[in-house]
């Protein structure tokens, strides 16, 4: 763990002052919801009558429109999705919703991410067009399909895009465009995830075909409410901000799973993942069924994660929930091999002679495509800077490339100048602030790694990396305990622009030792308190670091950064730290 600054977050509002009337607020619990800037009055509600309307979508008119008339007419639809998690939750929402509003003839693909690439390229596009659909409906992705949406202009296909990534300068001459990243698009949230925009689509198609008269008779309206735990899995696991709009679409997606109300798919995959649907949180999407839906688009075909959603049969799902934990096995393996080249790489990177102290560009021919992002994201968080890793494809004629940056560099930003600047070094390139995938010939690599740090570093001129730890401030010893833990967890979906709460404080360590080889296990004593609480650090001993940092078992005090959980053993229930960052306590 690299060296670190604690401090205390600074609350967004003035706290109030503390009431003891029956019902109030937990003073921690005020306190972090103050440092969130979430109202307490009306952040907490979360039902469903709050919830954006879908009509602040640009085009989602017209393209509800065209939509009813292919259910109303029976024609055929495909979904082109997208090979991560919220492309299979995009797809299968999709699929599920059309079918319950009455289609009769919808399918779907998903471009293999090695042979095809991204999104609806002109080379799937041509495949399509052979198929002859009526209507092509892209989730996730097509925002940057101008090739591919032309050609089925050109056969006679309409399509229609669905999508929440950033838009270039052009965009695709398609029946609709729903994004509310687009250019004129007056949606508020502008964090919503591919699978939320597809549902929001649903909503304007179903209003519809009410007004319609599509469901003559009672009890036909489909309850499209039924497929908010696709939306939930899909939106925690693209790792999208949790603003308010994404918060109540979580959370009805939970309080359903909670209830058992989930489809057969995602209880087989937290199954294999150990986890209990009554007590899910949204970590347990983006930690356990996320993963396992990505690691199939990453080394195989993400059909396979499709399928287990769409199953409706339980022994169906359990098959293709095995099958997608066993890939994510591989995957781990792959990427622990990945890492531990990748910090040999880091330790002697160098360009003019000078070690790199900007962003990194790092490239193996042995590396595997489908799990550079993966690497990027860790060696980011080791070295705190913009990282981009490099795998050759299968063809070899290209290098595909994925990059993770920190929150003061916004890489697609970076890319878009390099293009600028460098007109044809890149082949093509995507993505957000914090992510972006890109290809360039093997030619070019060493160009572009200059390109690139001499562009981080302009960034990071502007907005120097910030090594700070935010955290919500100290607990007494009366404040650690097992309910606050348990309110914390249940009180709002945690995620992406919505931290889980984190604590921090001086312990005194009673006992240490290491389980699993990297992960520290320790007993801990609050200063000041008298009982013993079990806490735990995860990969506290991570590929590359050295030997030195086994020294932690003779630690005596340790000032900590640390979250709140409820362990369960044998069904037993008791308070248990998760440790973020720790280092030696200083003396006074």
């Amino acid at each position: 763990m690299q060296s670190q600054t604690i401090q205390a977050r600074e609350p967004a509002y003035t706290l109030p002052k503390p009431d003891n009337a029956q019902g109030a607020l937990h003073p921690v619990i005020s306190r972090v919801l103050a440092n969130r800037n979430i109202d307490p009055h009306n952040g907490l509600q979360h039902g469903l009558k709050f919830l954006l309307a879908p009509d602040g979508f640009k085009d989602m008119g017209v393209a509800a429109a065209r939509i009813a008339t292919a259910i109303e007419q029976q024609q055929s639809v495909l979904i082109v999705g997208d090979y991560d998690a919220d492309g299979a939750t995009s797809t299968a929402l999709a699929i599920k919703g059309l079918r319950a509003m009455g289609l009769q003839h919808v399918s779907y693909t998903v471009p293999n991410r090695f042979s095809y690439g991204y999104g609806l390229s002109l080379k799937l596009a041509k495949d399509i067009g052979a198929s002859a659909p009526d209507l092509v409906i892209t989730v996730d992705n097509g925002i940057s399909s101008i090739e591919g949406v032309a050609f089925l202009n050109e056969v006679g296909v309409d399509v229609i895009v669905t999508d929440h990534h950033l838009s270039g300068e052009i965009l695709p001459a398609a029946v609709a465009i729903v994004n509310p990243n687009q250019p004129g698009c007056e949606f508020p949230d502008k964090s919503i995830a591919g699978v939320g925009v597809m549902f929001y689509v649903l909503l304007a198609v179903n209003g519809l075909l009410k007004k319609s008269g599509q469901y003559p008779k009672a009890g036909q309206t489909p309850d499209l409410l039924s497929l908010l735990d696709l939306v939930a899995l899909g939106t925690v696991a693209d790792v999208v901000g949790l603003g308010r709009n994404n918060r109540i679409l979580v959370a009805q997606g939970i309080a359903r799973m909670r209830a058992g109300r989930l489809c057969a798919g995602i209880a087989a995959i937290l199954k294999v993942g150990g986890r209990e649907p009554q007590s899910l949180v949204a970590q347990d999407l983006g930690f356990v069924v996320g993963p396992r839906l990505n690691a199939a688009g990453r080394l195989e075909d993400i059909s396979s994660g499709i399928e287990c959603l769409l199953a409706t049969d339980p022994l169906v799902a359990d098959r293709l929930a095995q099958k997608l934990d066993q890939i994510n096995r591989t995957r781990k393996e792959i990427e622990l091999s990945m890492q531990i080249r990748a910090l040999e790489v880091v330790k002697n990177l160098q360009i003019g002679g000078r070690k790199v102290s900007t962003g990194m560009v790092l490239f193996d021919e042995s590396w595997h495509e489908g799990v550079v992002g993966l690497v990027a994201s860790r060696i980011k968080e080791k070295t705190g800077l913009p990282v981009l890793v490099f795998a050759p494809d299968d063809t070899g004629e290209f290098l595909k490339g994925s990059a993770r940056s920190i929150s003061q560099v916004h890489i697609r930003d970076v890319l878009a100048n390099i293009d600028a600047r460098h007109p044809q070094m890149i082949d093509r390139f995507g993505g957000h602030a914090m992510a972006a995938g890109l290809s360039i010939r093997p030619e070019r690599l060493d160009e572009f790694r200059a390109a690139f740090v001499e562009e981080v570093a302009k960034a990071l001129l502007k907005h120097p990396p910030d090594n700070t730890i935010l955290t919500d401030g100290e607990l007494s010893a009366a404040e650690l305990n097992q309910p606050l833990a348990e309110t914390i967890k249940s009180l709002l979906p945690w995620g992406q622009a919505c931290p889980e709460p984190v604590f921090e404080g001086e312990f005194e360590v009673l006992n240490s030792r290491f389980v699993g080889e990297v992960h520290l296990k320790l007993v801990l004593r609050l200063s000041g308190a008298q009982d013993p609480v079990d806490a735990i650090c995860f990969r506290y001993l991570d590929n590359g670091d050295s030997p030195e940092k086994r020294n932690a078992l003779k630690l005596e005090k340790i000032r900590a950064v640390y979250s709140l959980d409820v362990n369960q053993y044998r069904g037993k229930k008791s308070l248990q730290l998760i440790v973020r960052y720790l280092e030696v306590a200083k003396p006074g």
